[in-house]
């Protein structure tokens, strides 16, 4: 463990190096723009979506995945990635994110989650502003501001079928409402146009839904956790803005854990022009990689591709006691390149599982101690165990099947009886 730690930071910090470089390498950074619009060309229909803050991640793991999130969704920013998360979360989680994105635009992001049994709720937002200055022909000051866009989030989830065996299948939904806010402009003759603004203004409601299910695929190391996740989400469906549609996507998505340290996670994403498919813009792919070094800090990266633009992302989380703090340095090949330029970061404090591993513990044991006296051949004290092992948790196979196994058992003892009386 101690040689992969040291292996994955030099890495990390190599390529961290290799980030900044390209950042003050204009004829590198020229040059990659062009091969990669030479390999995928442009896409005529980018740009033709409203509320581009739907499509700006907040923060927190998902970025540093480059948004490869909507089937791994194990923290709180799943929130933005796929509905189907919050009822598989492990803890209650509240999150603070603060994005630098491109220049003077900055993103604020706030989520709670909680889960209750197999039902899972999440209420959160963004908001995303830039200031806004006009200056008349004289050069004085005509008008400030801040252009924003703000975004409500309230989300459920369900997980149906779950067990021991299978964790279920988790279906959500994000009820969302997205609100753009313009400061009032000047006219030509560079008076203050009153309600100007409210004027470009709008609110658009929309939805989310998503569907996830984690389940084990050659997996080659023991551990309760699943170390596979597939899930399907369509985000941002709603009825256009002023005119434009919103950027409405489908998204599949799948992650894989190859050793327990070590997690690869990928997503499709396929955008759909809800006014005119025609005008949809070319799908596109993210895949993020990401290691626990250790029980406090991990590490991820990430690339996203889209039609002439490539998205580069490095991040690490740090654990202290029950807060972690997340920072992520995103690199975008199509935006002007200045080191420091696209760092995120966010808070996560854990609140805890609400005892649900303690019940876990004891269920195990009654189950354990169901094993132990059948063994012995005390059936009345194993069905004793393990009947208290389904009241604490209904849905644990192992119980279940020990049961089955003494009432069969039971039911052959009594039916040899019966044909030994027949005879």
């Amino acid at each position: 463990m101690k040689r992969t730690f040291h292996l994955f930071l030099s890495a990390y910090f190599f390529l961290t190096f290799s980030l900044y470089a390209l950042d003050i390498n204009n004829s590198f950074y020229g040059s990659v723009t062009d091969y990669i619009l030479a390999i995928n060309g442009i896409d005529s229909n980018q740009g033709l979506t409203a509320l581009p803050v739907l499509s700006i991640p907040m923060g927190g793991r998902s970025e540093g995945l480059a948004t490869a999130f909507a089937a791994v969704a194990d923290d709180a920013s799943f929130i933005e990635w796929n509905p189907a998360g919050s009822s598989m979360m492990a803890n209650t989680e509240l999150s603070f994110y603060h994005n630098n994105w491109i220049a003077d635009t900055k993103i604020e992001g706030l989520v709670y989650t909680q889960r209750f049994g197999n039902f899972g709720f999440s209420a959160g937002g963004k908001w995303l502003y830039v200031p806004f200055t006009e200056y008349n022909d004289f050069g004085d000051r005509a008008s400030k501001g801040f252009y924003s866009e703000a975004v409500a989030i309230v989300n459920g989830s369900y997980n149906f079928f779950s067990g021991y065996y299978f964790s279920g299948l988790s279906l959500g939904a994000n009820l969302k409402a997205a609100l753009r806010l313009v400061p009032d402009y000047s006219d030509d003759q560079g008076a203050i146009r009153t309600g100007s603004g409210a004027s470009q203004s709008a609110l658009a409601p929309m939805i989310d839904i998503g569907a996830l299910s984690r389940f084990n695929f050659l997996k080659w190391y023991y551990s309760r956790e699943r170390n596979s996740s597939v899930a399907l989400v369509i985000k941002n469906i709603g009825f256009p803005v002023q005119g434009d549609p919103l950027p409405t996507e489908a998204v599949f998505a799948l992650a894989y854990k190859p050793i327990r340290p070590i997690q690869w996670s990928f997503d499709g994403t396929i955008p759909i022009n809800l006014s005119d498919p025609a005008l949809s813009e070319k799908p596109y792919w993210a895949t993020g990689l990401s290691a626990q070094i250790t029980e406090f800090l991990s590490m991820r990266t990430g690339l996203l591709f889209k039609s002439g633009n490539i998205r580069i992302t490095l991040g690490s989380a740090v654990l202290v006691d029950t807060i972690a703090v997340d920072i992520n340095y995103t690199l975008d090949l199509l935006t002007q390149l200045q080191p420091l330029n696209r760092v995120s970061v966010g808070a996560k404090f854990n609140f805890g599982d609400q005892g649900r591993g303690e019940r876990a513990k004891q269920v195990e044991a009654y189950y354990l101690a169901g094993l132990e006296a059948y063994a012995r051949g005390e059936t009345e004290a194993a069905i004793k165990n393990w009947e208290a092992a389904l009241k604490i948790d209904p849905r644990y196979d192992p119980a279940k099947e020990g049961l089955r196994a003494i009432l069969g058992t039971e039911a052959l003892s009594k039916r040899i009886q019966e044909i030994q009386k027949i005879e």
